[in-house]
């Protein structure tokens, strides 16, 4: 199988010397594997700060707040079920754009300090759960959904810990 292609984009200039990009692309690919993704994607990551994910924030979701993380998918998908719509593969590059990610270095540095983790962590665990919605999983109530999605996200987060 063709690798995923993702491409990791920064607003913040020291975002590459306090992130490990390598694990943040490590954690994209294993959450795509353990939810049997079996097509090539493309996701794409931007690393900004509470000011540019406020800007996106306000624009696409109508708050005019920081948050952590945005996930912008470009497809409709059902959570553990992976059933593309085939003809939306790039046909120049065999690719199946799954979406946009967007993390708030801010974000993760201050949540890191508050739950006494290292900010690589917090950073694997936000990406995890941005990948599951851009596959579908949402937790809007506090039901089985967002049961299923932390479940999920726990044991994604799990293996590329160990992995590591």
């Amino acid at each position: 199988m063709k690798k995923h292609r993702i491409d990791v984009k920064s607003r913040v200039l020291t975002a590459g010397l306090e992130l490990d990009i390598a694990l943040l692309r490590r954690s994209i690919v294993t959450a795509l594997s353990m939810e049997d993704v079996d097509r090539p994607c493309f996701v794409s990551v931007l690393i900004t700060d509470d000011a540019g994910i406020r800007a996106l924030n306000c624009v696409y979701r109508g708050k005019d707040s920081a948050t952590d993380v945005l996930s912008f998918p470009q497809q409709v998908l059902t959570p553990g079920f992976f059933d593309p719509v085939l003809s939306e593969i790039d046909r120049d590059t065999g690719l199946l754009p799954l979406g946009d990610i967007v993390l708030s270095l801010d974000r993760l540095k201050s949540q890191a300090r508050a739950f006494g983790q290292p900010l690589d962590r917090e950073m694997a665990y936000l990406t995890i759960h941005s990948v599951l919605h851009l596959l579908g999983y949402d937790h809007l109530d506090e039901g089985e959904e967002k049961r299923r999605m932390r479940a999920r996200e726990e044991a994604i987060l799990e293996k590329v810990w160990i992995s590591g």
